[in-house]
């Protein structure tokens, strides 16, 4: 009965989200919400701009729904998909006419600190190296940053959505397999409507993409995938919460260093990730998204393998996100030459 409750869940989500996804698209471009190339753009012809509209609101409709059903205390859980909402309406402000960037930053701040308390409800995220206090506090600081970092790293064809998909795909397997290392009841259904979203939006997102998130998608979408991760680790699968998405911290963690190593604005747009650089090199989007979708499957296995011997997972998957990297840099430095 449950397979037949996860396959109807995630044939629902994926559907509305590749049709929704196409209805805006149309929208958008009759009223020409456009995005249209600058010197950082990796498209080459004005794209709808925000199109991760009908993605966002399949995500929150759907973990509304599963938290009023599944949520061992609703009236904490709705905090997510509530928070999520407002979210989306301040991103979809930012993509049409842009907002002050301290503005932005405190509005997802308030966001995880409203929503912190249904992560608690599973555990400490930081298994008791924090006092419960800090460790909300703390959760809170990584749930913003997780936020940003995914918006940040949506610069190619494809690679959001494929991200997205890879870590829901992994926290639904490994929910699947270790239901009693993973007892929120929840968690299987977040997982499979989020990959199953990703999925749908990864249709016109593709190379060449027809449309791209925008803000509207990529940080509600990194909002969830946060609460996902976050609430795995309160459930003490820290090292899959860290497995999972190790790829997009990595590129984005060592970026930042770099960045800030120069002395560089490192608020302002740039197009120097390990990813965009592989991009411009191979002179392919869906190149690069295949090497990441192939190290994220590796990574979905040591997140699985991680539930009894943590720590060696955990830097097997260090070793595979740094042999990833490794190509991304190398091959580019061939392709130049």
């Amino acid at each position: 009965m449950q397979g037949i409750v996860y396959a109807l869940a995630f044939l629902a989500a994926f559907t509305a989200s590749l049709v929704g996804t196409g209805a805006v698209m149309t929208f958008l471009r009759a009223r020409e919400i456009l995005d249209h190339p600058n010197e950082r753009s990796s498209h080459k012809a004005p794209i709808p701009r925000g199109a991760g509209l009908a993605t966002s609101a399949v995500l929150i409709v759907a973990t509304g729904a599963i938290a009023a059903i599944t949520a061992h205390e609703p009236q904490k859980m709705m905090a997510v998909p509530l928070a999520a909402l407002v979210l989306a309406a301040v991103s979809w402000i930012d993509d049409l006419r842009g907002l002050n960037p301290v503005l932005r930053l405190a509005i997802q701040f308030a966001a995880a600190v409203v929503a912190v308390p249904a992560i608690a409800h599973s555990g400490l995220v930081f298994q008791g190296l924090l006092p419960p206090l800090y460790d909300q506090a703390a959760a809170v600081v990584l749930w913003v940053w997780f936020v940003n970092l995914f918006n940040f790293m949506d610069g190619i064809d494809g690679i959001a959505a494929t991200e997205a998909a890879s870590v829901g795909i992994g926290i639904f397997a490994l929910a699947l397999v270790f239901p009693a290392a993973v007892s929120e009841p929840g968690t299987p259904l977040y997982a499979v409507t989020v990959a199953a979203a990703a999925l749908g939006f990864l249709g016109w997102n593709w190379e060449p993409a027809k449309i791209f998130l925008g803000d509207v998608g990529s940080v509600p979408l990194g909002y969830l995938l946060g609460f996902l991760l976050l609430s795995l680790a309160a459930q003490g699968q820290w090292a899959a919460a860290l497995i999972l998405p190790l790829y997009y911290m990595a590129d984005s963690g060592i970026t930042l260093a770099a960045r800030l190593a120069a002395g560089e604005k490192i608020w302002e747009p740039h197009a120097r990730h390990f990813y965009q650089q592989a991009a411009r090199r191979f002179g392919s989007h869906a190149k690069v998204v295949r090497a990441i979708a192939a190290a994220n499957l590796a990574l979905i296995v040591l997140a699985l393998l991680s539930v009894n011997l943590p720590w060696p997972r955990v830097i097997a998957a260090a070793a595979v996100v740094a042999i990833l990297l490794s190509y991304f840099h190398g091959n580019g430095a061939q392709a130049e030459r």
